[in-house]
């Protein structure tokens, strides 16, 4: 996501990062959160992966193409994060990537702010374009994507790509609103969701009945928040606010195998228990945009924290890690 410049409109803040994303070890206040301590040990302590970037995001867990695959968005670039490695450049240029997942085959899939499309890379390197057109128009900006058991591919596609000429190239909207779309198996492209002003994130329960969609594009004075629609033969209903954040609004979302929902928000990620109660709090000194489950047992927790890409150590486990694919 990036932050949008409209007066009516307001986003993440980006801003620069001062000293360690994660403050060390957690807050008094974070240990001491109901329910924390089932997803984090109190001494759990946050390492710095990658330093060097200038907004990082769309972090994912790919573990046939070597470890964390992330995008820096406004460098333009793709990297990767073998274990116990230095970050590599994986794609230069990235076309301003932004989100990532991979497929029930373990293809990467990634939203390009530049071109407006939605690829995957093949094994051999190639790039399929999935995605660039609806109704006539090409998209605006695909920014967050999420694979379903069956193969479908619901992503995002809100404004920030096509309004930022550091995150793309500005042009009008060919769109006539800022959609969640499904791309269907067969290659059949349709709105899921018209209802929000900048569609962000994307994250299914364990049981894919239940997708979260997070909004990052609140009119003035109102809070940010996540909605959650119930799932049945590709289509979405009952539409539901199912939990608010205290600063900024919610960006990238992940749930455990729990049913847990955790978010990259203004201070950190905020977590969620599936029925919506606030279980705890992992501060990000400044604002965290993105995160995903992975390592060998799906229980590191990466962060996209600005300039930075962080990790930690968890008791639990993402919800898709171990899936066909081994999608985050």
């Amino acid at each position: 996501m990036t932050e949008s410049r409209s007066p009516s409109l307001r986003g993440i803040a980006r801003r620069p990062l001062l000293g360690l994303a994660l403050l060390g070890t957690l807050t008094p206040r974070a240990r001491a959160a109901d329910d924390l301590s089932a997803v984090l040990d109190p001494s759990s302590k946050a390492e710095t992966l990658y330093a060097e970037g200038a907004w990082c995001e769309g972090p994912v867990w790919a573990p046939s193409l070597g470890g964390l695959i992330f995008s820096d968005v406004r460098r333009n670039r793709m990297m990767l994060i073998r274990e116990g490695s230095r970050a590599e450049v994986f794609r230069e240029p990235s076309n301003n990537s932004n989100g990532n997942t991979v497929d029930t085959q373990g293809r990467l899939v990634t939203c390009e702010h530049r071109t407006s499309r939605v690829v995957r890379r093949e094994t051999d390197g190639a790039i399929t374009v999935l995605a660039e057109r609806y109704d006539g128009g090409r998209l605006n900006a695909p920014n967050d994507v999420v694979v379903a058991r069956d193969g479908a591919i619901w992503f995002s596609d809100p404004t920030y790509g096509i309004d930022q000429a550091e995150e793309g190239v500005p042009r009008p909207s060919e769109q006539k609103g800022r959609f969640v779309f499904r791309l269907a198996p067969d290659g059949s492209l349709t709105v899921a969701t018209d209802r929000f002003v900048q569609p962000n994130g994307l994250a299914f329960s364990p049981d894919e009945r239940v997708l979260y969609i997070c909004e990052s594009g609140t009119r003035e004075g109102a809070t940010g928040e996540i909605r959650a629609f119930e799932v049945a033969d590709g289509q979405l209903s009952n539409e539901r606010v199912f939990a608010t954040v205290p600063k900024g609004v919610p960006d990238g979302v992940k749930v455990d195998t729990d049913g847990r929902v955790y978010a990259g928000t203004g201070d950190g990620v905020r977590i969620w228990s599936p029925d919506g109660r606030p279980v705890g709090h992992i501060p990000t000194e400044g604002p965290c945009a993105n995160l995903a489950f992975g390592g060998p047992d799906g229980r590191r927790l990466f962060l996209c924290a600005g300039k930075r890409v962080l990790a930690i150590e968890t008791k639990v486990r993402g919800a898709a890690i171990g899936s066909a694919g081994s999608r985050p």
